[in-house]
């Protein structure tokens, strides 16, 4: 994916459906979930439905995103149904990424087909791992059986487009069992995978275990499993153009592409962000909350900031460096490269600025990049003042 491409996602438009239920909690998980709460599934969905058609007609969407939670723990139709909400309310543009996150415990044939049929056509799976003991550690309910049965359903099925995400650095995870796991992946011939680092959120079971003398993730450990993903998945045709993510060309995520170009995307569901002509916002957290407000004919909506000035340069850089491709040239690219902090990483190889443009050149080094980004200061001259243009530079040394 070319730089150009991949900024063009700016102008896309998207959506994300926030789907809570789970069959369990993982003790890592520190996003808006719920398990033992199935009885609220059909409320939820008429809840998320009613959410979309009050809210204002838009444009056709290019890319949808299911996430979770569990998608794939609830009925195909009543997903069906939530697509169908949002065709009617804003359209769905011709070849657009209609996208779900799915557990391999969930994704027999006979639910693959349907969902199929009722307009997805990528999934993403949640294998995080094939070792059976580090999937135990971390709490998923399947197996690796299962994990090539569910890639296999869905392929039969007629999806074209899969995705494994994968988790690296689980406390008694050996990096033998990282590549073996890498190994297995990449046989069951996916389009895209995702690798995450195993971090300790506070208040998840994790946390609790960990401040209790469990242990913790060992970071440099996860920093040699990275360095074998970019191995492994390079040799295996996959490119990488996020910090987690690679991809067979064609195949990169169009929802995650719209939002780390700052895109546009809306929102649904209980703890849902979106990004709509310039303001961010969040729906409420809980799940009754959410229900609550939905129910009663108001808008679930907690909480907006709108990003202006020097804070909505230091996001552009912060979201953008993510992506292999970087970020075109600005005030805040300036003002990194003349920073000390800028000048240690350019020095150091960890940033390359060329053509335009500024990237990260070592992607397992983004966070300490971001850090320097967050800690700069607006320029001398720069006004905070929406009708003044503060000039962006064309450095291309």
């Amino acid at each position: 994916m070319t730089p150009a491409e991949a900024d063009a996602f700016a102008s896309a438009s998207a959506a994300y459906v926030h789907i809570p239920f789970c069959s369990s909690v993982c003790p890592y998980c520190d996003f808006a979930v719920v398990a033992g709460r199935d009885d609220l599934i059909d409320r939820y969905v008429d809840g998320l439905i009613s959410e979309i058609q009050r809210s204002e007609t838009w444009r056709p969407l290019d890319a949808v995103y299911f996430g979770g939670g569990t998608p794939s723990h609830v009925p195909p139709r009543a997903l069906g149904k939530i697509l169908a909400a949002l065709s009617n309310v804003h359209g769905i543009a011709d070849g657009a990424e209609i996208s779900m996150e799915a557990n391999p415990e969930d994704f027999a044939f006979d639910r693959a087909r349907l969902l199929r049929r009722l307009g997805f056509n990528r999934v993403s799976f949640g294998a995080q791992s094939f070792d059976s003991e580090v999937l135990v550690s971390l709490g998923r309910r399947h197996d690796s059986d299962q994990i090539e049965r569910s890639f296999w359903a869905a392929r039969i099925a007629g999806f074209d487009n899969l995705s494994a995400d994968l988790i690296f650095g689980t406390p008694g995870e050996s990096a033998a069992s990282w590549s073996d796991s890498l190994e297995s992946a990449t046989e069951l011939g996916p389009d895209h995978v995702s690798c995450y680092s195993l971090t300790v959120e506070r208040g998840t079971p994790l946390g609790r275990a960990v401040s209790a003398g469990a242990d913790a993730p060992d970071p440099d450990l996860q920093a040699d499993m990275y360095e074998s993903a970019q191995r492994v998945l390079g040799d295996a045709g996959f490119t990488q153009y996020e910090v987690s993510n690679w991809a067979k060309p064609g195949s990169e995520c169009r929802y995650n592409l719209t939002v780390w170009a700052q895109g546009e995307y809306l929102a649904y569901g209980n703890g849902a962000h979106g990004h709509r002509a310039g303001v961010r916002y969040r729906n409420v957290r809980r799940i009754d909350a959410y229900l609550a407000a939905v129910e009663g004919g108001e808008s679930p909506l907690s909480g907006s900031e709108e990003a202006e000035g020097w804070d909505a340069e230091v996001e552009r850089m912060f979201v953008g460096l993510r992506r292999v491709a970087g970020i075109e040239n600005g005030p805040g690219v300036e003002a990194l490269l003349g920073s000390e902090d800028g000048r240690r990483l350019s020095e150091a190889g960890v940033i390359v600025h060329g053509n335009g443009r500024l990237r990260v050149a070592r992607p397992l080094l983004t966070d300490e990049v971001n850090r320097s980004v967050l800690d700069l200061d607006a320029p001398e001259g720069w006004a905070e003042d929406g009708a003044v243009d503060n000039v962006r530079p064309n450095r291309d040394s």
